[in-house]
This record gives structure tokens, sequence and C-alpha cells, in this order.
């Protein structure tokens, strides 16, 4: 009687379970059908254009890999490389920079510090575009207040140049890497310090051999989210420095805009293909390192 009545009574309960299963799944389609939209026919629209070829001479249009082979020739390539260099360096940077300032603002005993940092971070890590080009072309421009003032013109300075774009881009990459790797911080267990001071490291030894090990999959996840975040930013850039540092994205906005030679309207959407797929590279290798870390700061 007992074996009997445990059996009936678990049987409406696992239907129950069932039934919230299926309602959870249910819930879920309305962001699958908004990603489709949003993000699918876009793609597949891409993918279209990307390999449809126009001949110059009769208009008629036919698949061929022709867009993505101009896309890697020329002053596209020297753009997409330059992209490259741009994003690598400028994200090594930030990374190497906003590890310090996270573990000062992790360290620090103030906890109105460590709030207004987080804070100041979650808006500078979103604030580019136009409005920073113009904040640093009035601040270091060719007649910029600190240039003027500081003399930077005799010294060589120029904003308008490589390095000055990536002076630009640390103004946002610095503050998303203190939000990157910040809750990594907090996950390094005091334990481990006081392990190492009673076997008698030093802070460096600390660091070399046991935090630094610890925080590898996050800092180098933290590089590589920098890296797209630097690899897919057009605005500021376009409104800096226009043509006179080479980006894919500027190649792209040309491309769009019509500045390209009759039978290539489609090497923008070329282009875009191309930095489709290293975003694609970068996230194949940021997920393993987002998880490893997870496994180490739990």
């Amino acid at each position: 009687m007992t074996a009997t009545a445990v059996r009936v009574d678990t049987a409406p309960a696992a239907a129950v379970k069932r039934r919230r299963r299926s309602l959870g799944s249910l819930a879920v389609v309305p962001l699958l059908a908004f990603t489709a939209l949003s993000f699918g026919l876009p793609a597949l629209a891409m993918l279209d254009g990307a390999f449809t070829v126009k001949d110059p001479a009769t208009g008629a249009t036919s698949y061929s890999a022709g867009n993505l082979t101009a896309s890697l020739q020329g002053a596209y390539l020297t753009a997409l490389l330059g992209s490259v260099k741009l994003s690598a360096v400028s994200a090594a940077l930030g990374a190497l920079l906003g590890l310090p300032l996270a573990q000062a603002v992790v360290t620090s005993r103030f906890r109105a510090l460590r709030e207004a940092v987080l804070t100041a971070s979650g808006v500078l890590a979103n604030f580019g575009g136009v409005p920073l080009a113009f904040a640093f072309v009035a601040t270091l421009g060719n007649a910029g207040v600190l240039t003027r003032h500081l003399g930077l013109t005799d010294k060589g300075w120029d904003l308008y140049s490589f390095w000055g774009l990536v002076l630009v881009y640390l103004y946002f990459l610095i503050p998303l890497m203190v939000l990157t790797i910040t809750p990594a911080l907090d996950g390094l267990r005091s334990q481990w310090r006081e392990a190492a001071q009673n076997n008698g490291a030093t802070t460096v030894q600390y660091w070399r051999h046991v935090a630094l090990p610890v925080l590898l999959p996050t800092l180098l996840g933290g590089f590589v989210l920098l890296f797209g975040s630097a690899f897919a930013a057009y605005a500021t850039a376009a409104a800096m420095v226009g043509s006179s540092v080479p980006l894919v994205t500027l190649q792209i906005a040309d491309a769009l805009s019509g500045n390209v030679l009759v039978g290539q309207e489609n090497v923008a959407l070329a282009l875009s293909l191309d930095m489709v797929l290293v975003a694609g590279l970068v996230m194949a290798v940021y997920l393993p390192l987002q998880r490893r870390s997870a496994r180490w700061l739990a």
C-alpha cells in the first residue's frame, strides 16, 4: 500500500515538472525569433552579397569568390591588417594598464572609491563615437588646449596618427578591462596569499607563481574582448583620422558610399564577412578561456 501511494503521488509531480520545462522552452521562442530576424537575415544577406559578382560589361550576376579575393588584396588587405594591428596594440596596452588599476580598486579600503571607479568604468567603457573624437580633438588636436599649452606640436605629437588613435581607444578599453578583470581579482582567495607568505614567498613570487597563473585565462579573455571591441569601432576613427589610418571599417564605409570600381559594389559585404570571420575566431578563443577561469575562481 505504501509503495503504491508513493508511485501515485510521484506521477503528478513528474508531470508538473515536464509541463514547466515545456513552458520554459516556449518562453525562449520569442528570443530565438528576434535573434533570427535581427542577426540571421542580415547574415544571410551579407553572405549572398559577398559571393555575388556583377559583370561590369553586361550587368549579369553570378556566384563566385571574386569579392572575397579582392577583399584580401591591395588597399583592402592593408586596411584589414591595419585594423588587426591597431586592435592588438590597443588591447594589449588596455590589458596591461587595466590590471593594476583594477587591483588597486579591489584592495582599496574605501568602498565608496570602489563603487565610484566601477560606475565610472561602466560609463566610460560605452563612451565612444563622435563625442569621444571631438573631446580628444579639442584637448590634444593640432589646436587643442593641452597641445598649445604644452607645446606638443613642436615635440612631434600628432593625434591624427596610429598612436593617437591608440590613445583614444585606450579611453574606453581600460575601463572595459577594469570591469572584466575585477570579478576575477575578487575571486583570488586570501588563503592562497597567506599560504604563500607562510612558505616564505614574497609579493612578487606570489603574483608570479600563484595569482597570475590563475588569472591568465581571464587576462587572455579580457585581451580578446578588448581586441573585438577595438576591431569593430568605426565612428571614432572616422571622425578623427578619416582615411589617414587604413582601417577595414573605413574601407567598408567608402565601399558602401559608392567609392569603388564598377563591378566591385559587393566588396564591402566581403570585407564585412572578413570581419565576421575574425570576430568568430576571437570568440572561439574567448569562450574556452572564460570557462577555464570560471573553474578556478568559482
